[in-house]
C-alpha cells in the first residue's frame, strides 16, 4: 500500500470518527458536564438538626458542606462523626431527581459506630452485623409526602447500590454497596 493511499486511509477514518460522534444524543455530552450545582437538604429526627447546601458545584465537591452533612449524619448516640462515602450523595442526589423532589431528607440513620451497630443488632434482627452504616456508606430516610413503597422503587431503579425497604418502620435504607434488595 502506498503513503499516499495510507494517508487517504487515515484521513478517512477519521471523518468517520467525527461523522459518528456527531450523531451522538447531546446527552452523552451533558453527562460530562462540570458545570452545575447538586445540592441536598437534611433533617435528622433523632437530634432534630437541619442542614443543607450544595455539595457539588462546577466538578468540585464543597468540603464545608460536605463536613456539615457529615456532622447530621453522626452517631448521635456516640456522637461520632465520620466521613460518608461521596457515592451516598451522589446517591440521594439522583433519588430526588428520579423523584422529582426537591424536600428536605429525613435522616434516621447515616453513620453508625461498632459500639451502636453492635448495640442495635441485638434488639433487632434487622440490622447486619458487618453493616455498611459502620463505613459510612449507608443511610436510612424518609422524604416527607413520598410513599415509603414510591422511594424504594425509585431507589430500586437507579441500580447504584443496596436497597432495604422498611414499611412498618417508614423508611428506607440505601447504600454504595453492591447492588441487592430485600424487605
Amino acid at each position: 500500500m502506498s503513503l499516499d493511499c495510507i494517508a487517504r486511509r487515515q484521513v478517512f477514518l477519521g471523518l468517520s470518527g467525527a461523522a459518528l460522534v456527531s450523531l451522538l444524543p447531546k446527552t452523552a455530552y451533558a453527562s460530562r458536564s462540570t458545570v452545575g450545582v447538586k445540592q441536598l437538604r437534611f433533617y435528622n429526627r433523632h437530634t432534630g438538626e437541619h442542614s443543607q447546601g450544595n455539595f457539588w458545584q462546577d466538578g468540585h465537591y464543597q468540603a464545608e458542606t460536605i463536613n456539615e452533612f457529615n456532622h447530621l449524619l453522626r452517631d448521635f448516640r456516640q456522637d461520632i462523626t465520620m466521613p460518608m462515602d461521596k457515592r451516598l450523595f451522589e446517591y440521594l442526589f439522583k433519588l430526588q431527581n428520579t423523584l422529582q423532589v426537591d424536600k428536605e431528607i429525613h435522616v434516621i440513620s447515616g453513620y453508625r459506630s461498632p459500639k451502636t451497630n453492635n448495640m442495635l443488632a441485638a434488639k433487632s434482627h434487622g440490622v447486619a452485623k458487618h453493616s455498611y452504616h459502620m463505613k459510612g456508606m449507608a443511610i436510612d430516610i424518609a422524604i416527607p409526602g413520598i410513599e415509603t413503597k414510591d422511594l424504594r422503587d425509585a431507589a430500586l431503579s437507579l441500580k447504584l447500590g443496596g436497597v432495604g425497604f422498611y414499611p412498618r418502620s417508614g423508611f428506607v435504607h440505601i447504600d454504595c454497596g453492591p447492588v441487592r434488595s430485600w424487605g
